[in-house]
């Protein structure tokens, strides 16, 4: 498990670091600014799956070495997916923790890479589109699919190709994670769900809708301040001087 002093931003930097990237190299590698970078590795920004997502590809390491202790996660980097007997216990209140605005989401058998796919437990904290994309700028989107099962509460499930529907406790949704999606609290009281995402087969190579990418660096890059104009004067009409006439004596 991660120390209690290790974040994920110290993780993301460790990774880099170890392979001689610049915070530059890796932009490009991700398609995120090279200030959402700095500000993901001193934890001034949201960590959200879509952008982990992305730095894991980059880096070439499965997502859960930037959630947890990469010496702890050593002996097991080898361990090719879906061998070897492998098998974690979680207990309660266990699991890598990552908080939004929007979301507070606790990352399931973290320590264990080369996942198929991603177990995560999420409260859900935003109630309306105007605060989610407040805070990610759009709807969610990630290659791939993505199961969800209602523990508490009531969500209520927004994507852009269908209309919103509520889930309650004992409800579940699956769907393609590429479209568009976002969770919203709709009741008092705690909303919690259990969700699986799980890549598509060759999801390494993709990246998210160039839309998304600029969106999200418009939301951590402040928006140049653009001084304001004097109104232009208005030109005052020519005034034509006329010369009086010589006095008679």
């Amino acid at each position: 498990m991660a120390s209690q002093n290790t974040t994920p931003g110290d993780h993301i930097r460790n990774a880099r670091k170890r392979l001689g990237f610049t915070l530059a190299d890796l932009s490009s590698r991700t398609g995120l600014a090279v200030s959402t970078l700095s500000k993901l590795e001193k934890g001034n920004v949201s960590l959200s799956y879509d952008k982990l997502m992305l730095l894991s590809k980059g880096l070439g390491v499965d997502m859960a070495e930037l959630l947890t202790d990469s010496q702890g996660s050593s002996s097991r980097s080898g361990t090719p997916p879906g061998g070897g007997g492998r098998r974690v216990i979680q207990r309660a209140g266990e699991g890598q923790a990552v908080q939004t605005r929007s979301y507070a989401q606790t990352y399931l058998a973290a320590e264990l890479l080369n996942k198929r796919f991603t177990p995560m437990v999420v409260e859900v904290h935003a109630r309306s589109m105007e605060e989610f994309k407040a805070e990610f700028g759009d709807f969610i989107r990630h290659p791939g699919e993505e199961f969800t099962y209602v523990l508490e509460g009531e969500i209520a499930f927004h994507s852009e190709l269908y209309a919103p529907v509520h889930l309650r406790a004992g409800d579940s949704i699956y769907f393609d994670s590429e479209m568009g999606h976002a969770y919203l609290k709709a009741a008092d009281g705690p909303c919690r769900l259990v969700a699986s995402c799980a890549p598509r087969q060759g999801a390494s190579e993709q990246q998210l809708p160039e839309t998304f990418r600029e969106a999200s660096q418009r939301l951590v890059e402040p928006a140049p301040v653009v001084a304001a104009k004097a109104p232009a004067r208005r030109a005052s009409p020519a005034v034509k001087v006329v010369k009086a006439p010589p006095k008679r004596r």
